[in-house]
């Protein structure tokens, strides 16, 4: 790895670490400045973020946490020389696929927060996105069996968790996938070899262990009965705990 990759994995993580959930409820809040770590689920995601403050706030949340995802991903690769590069060499997919991981990673667990950050759906799409073309057709398929299904159950929690499932399923498909298929989408040139795909199944089998294992709460309550569906408000006066905690502003 060069120092350039180094310096780009550093960057990714801090970029990714910025809690734009948590701006979002201290300073565009209505009615005043809250921590939205003592509120609904006490996650910083944009799902809490708009069972809290509403859609407007929460659809504003996802998308900056999508962003920072997919504009350090989509800047790396272009630096890297690696998007949209059906001849990259493994290390260097293993390097770009580090600046979407640090993303990632940086809102899992945000240095500014202690490590205690969000469940990465957002930011995880974003970044996956932006590894074109590979995993952003692997992504598009997942973003279709999240939202069938979140039409099916109105959960989010489970089905953030069939989507990261998906994911490195619809990666594994590539392999067979027709050469004309990769060449029409893909980008691959007439003739040459399937690309390199470990580094993708790797990041993408990673990635969702980290999605699943951030929602283990959610498969817990789902099992149980008392999981939250899509459409359902929280005041603002009801905590993580379940407590009514009055509005106050952000320690």
């Amino acid at each position: 790895m060069t120092p350039l990759t180094y310096a780009l994995w550093a960057g990714a993580y801090l970029v990714g670490s910025v809690p734009f959930g948590l701006l979002i409820a201290r300073f565009l809040a209505p009615g005043g400045p809250i921590d939205i770590r003592r509120h609904g689920s006490g996650n910083i995601g944009a799902t809490n973020v708009w069972r809290v403050l509403g859609p407007r706030l929460g659809l504003l949340c996802f998308a900056l946490d999508f962003l920072k995802g997919l504009v350090p991903t989509l800047v790396g690769g272009l630096l890297l020389g690696a998007v949209n590069n059906p001849g990259a060499s493994a290390e260097l997919l293993l390097g770009w696929l580090g600046v979407a991981t640090a993303c990632i990673l940086g809102h899992l667990f945000p240095v500014w927060l202690r490590f205690k950050g969000g469940k990465g759906v957002a930011t995880s799409f974003g970044a996956m996105l932006g590894v074109f073309p590979v995993l952003t057709i692997a992504v598009l398929g997942s973003a279709v069996v999240w939202g069938l299904s979140a039409r099916l159950t109105r959960m989010v929690g489970i089905s953030s968790c069939l989507a990261a499932i998906a994911l490195p399923l619809f990666v594994l498909a590539q392999r067979w996938a027709p050469a004309s298929w990769r060449q029409a989408i893909a980008g691959e040139e007439a003739g040459a070899a399937a690309p390199v795909l470990w580094p993708y199944l790797l990041l993408s089998a990673l990635l969702a262990a980290l999605v699943i294992s951030k929602h283990r709460g959610n498969i817990a309550r789902t099992i149980a009965g008392t999981e939250r569906r899509i459409g359902q408000r929280e005041t603002v006066g009801t905590s993580a705990q379940g407590a009514d905690t009055s509005r106050k502003p952000a320690a």
